[in-house]
């Protein structure tokens, strides 16, 4: 999988490790969730996740579920007009398994949670229910969706997520979800204490309420 460039121009600046086991990007920039080539990026969310967490979760009664996004170059394409409703997303390929559309159906019903890993599973789901009267339906098919401030969410109600560039399509996901003014607060807050940013960075719970 290919670096982003910020990540490779850092590696060529940093002087000569001293660490017994120097950073291997080969490794370390994959999430425990991929089973297929497709992406273009590691959904950077998913890299805080290890087999451990993911098994403590299961046991403290959390169920998980997955989904797939072919992540494309448009996502990380920065907003550079002055009007984000004139942007427009290149189309991604999305699969949504039964297994995933059902347990969904089961927690909405029942009025729990659905914590999205990454804001491209925000993308997904809220494209699934978009194209289906609402609910979250198994299959395949290609979304442009576009999330910024002023957009409905119909599915997801908490998200965890990665300090995101300025002028992004996934900044204006979050300030969308979480309301503009609060993320630039949390933002503010996070660069006043030193949290790290983009693919390697420190991540952000948003909670709402169930939908």
């Amino acid at each position: 999988m290919p670096l982003p460039p910020y990540i490779e121009a850092a590696r060529r600046r940093a002087p000569p490790s001293h660490e017994a086991q120097p950073v291997d990007d080969r490794l370390r920039y994959q999430t425990v969730f991929a089973s297929e080539p497709g992406a273009v990026a590691a959904p950077t969310a998913g890299l805080h996740f290890t087999p451990e967490l993911l098994a403590a979760a299961a046991r403290a009664g959390h169920q998980i579920a997955t989904v797939t996004l072919h992540v494309g170059p448009g996502t990380f394409r920065p907003v550079e007009v002055d009007d984000p409703a004139a942007h427009r997303m290149d189309a991604e390929r999305y699969r949504v398994p039964a297994a995933t559309a059902g347990a969904i159906a089961l927690a909405r019903r029942e009025g729990r949670r659905i914590v999205a890993v990454g804001t491209t599973v925000v993308r997904t789901l809220e494209a699934s229910a978009r194209a289906h009267g609402g609910q979250v339906v198994a299959g395949e098919a290609e979304t442009d969706l576009f999330l910024a401030p002023g957009a409905r969410f119909q599915v997801v109600t908490d998200l965890i997520t990665n300090f995101h560039l300025p002028r992004s399509t996934l900044l204006m996901l979050v300030a969308a979800f979480a309301g503009r003014s609060l993320i630039l607060e949390t933002y503010a807050e996070a660069v006043r204490l030193g949290y790290r940013f983009y693919s390697y960075g420190d991540a952000m719970l948003i909670t709402g309420e169930p939908r």
